[in-house]
């Protein structure tokens, strides 16, 4: 059979993920608690919604699958994030009442960077973030949806996370050269990920993600991994290599777009039954408990 070279990151890190197995330990177990602290907040939950943007209306509702998936974040008690959007937008997410993590693009124009990380602080953001994967395009530096972005450096985002009090989170890390940075400049979280594939061949989060946490030892860092994360499992192996949340992301399309707020809720709640079933199969009696011992790589 002739090999077919695959490009595709997701469909690397699909496999990869799928390649590591849980061994059960079931005598002496008990029902698992699934409850979590992440960036000094308690959450119900180490699962987490996504940084999209541009969410419309869907099926003709009222509100923008923006706001309604924050709704359900709420209603979870998990942490929230989002993207790339004006400020009247992101007053929107806020008045959702959830626990929300602004992330910004890397702008070209470097006071629009600096008046939408005062605006998220003025108006009670949880945290504030940059979303470093979307700095280069194809042709150069990339633009998105007709913004140009520009180069960051250790200065730069240092000098943004001086400017904020919230916690400031860096998201699209998958080196340990970056994480390190990361840690160096005090960001206080990071977000490993590949940005749905942007970069071919891109190493699976899960994959570098021991490599990183090796590396930060004892930084006082949150480590949070996206992509691919779609199940209870998922987010258990993430736990289990190092992470201390992971955010799901595509996977919550399909229930957002088909019964918005209760829909996303329900998927959530479902990712999180998972992984307390998995917990509760391994021995784990809160999520301080897992770790790789119970992982077989195939």
């Amino acid at each position: 059979m002739a090999y077919t070279r695959v490009s595709d990151a997701n469909e690397i890190t699909a496999k990869y993920m799928d390649s590591i197995l849980i061994e059960q330990r079931l005598i002496d177990s008990v029902v698992a608690d699934i409850s979590t602290s992440l960036l000094g907040e308690n959450f119900s939950s180490p699962v987490m919604t996504p940084a999209f943007s541009h969410l419309g209306q869907y099926n003709g509702r009222e509100l923008t699958g923006l706001e309604e998936y924050s709704l359900a974040a709420r209603e979870c008690n998990i942490l929230n994030f989002c993207g790339m959007m004006e400020n009247d937008m992101f007053e929107k997410i806020i008045d959702t009442g959830a626990k929300t993590v602004r992330i910004v693009k890397p702008y070209a124009d470097n006071g629009k960077v600096r008046d939408q990380l005062a605006f998220a602080e003025e108006v009670g953001a949880f945290g504030v973030g940059m979303d470093i994967d979307h700095i280069f395009g194809e042709t150069g530096l990339d633009i998105v949806i007709g913004e140009e972005m520009a180069v960051q450096t250790e200065d730069t985002l240092r000098s943004y996370i001086e400017s904020t009090k919230l916690p400031f989170v860096v998201k699209g890390v998958l080196s340990v050269e970056d994480a390190l940075k990361c840690a160096k400049i005090g960001a206080s979280a990071i977000i490993v990920s590949h940005h749905h594939g942007r970069l071919p061949y891109a190493v699976p989060p899960l994959m570098v993600l021991p490599d990183i946490v090796e590396a930060l030892g004892d930084e006082d860092i949150d480590i949070i991994v996206d992509c691919g994360i779609a199940s209870g499992a998922d987010v258990y192996k993430a736990l289990a290599l190092g992470a201390d949340g992971a955010a799901v992301g595509r996977s919550m399309l399909p229930a957002l777009e088909k019964d918005g707020t209760a829909g996303v809720s329900g998927f959530i709640r479902k990712v999180g039954n998972e992984l307390r079933y998995i917990m509760s199969a391994t021995g784990c009696e809160t999520v301080y408990d897992i770790d790789d011992s119970a992982l077989y790589f195939t």
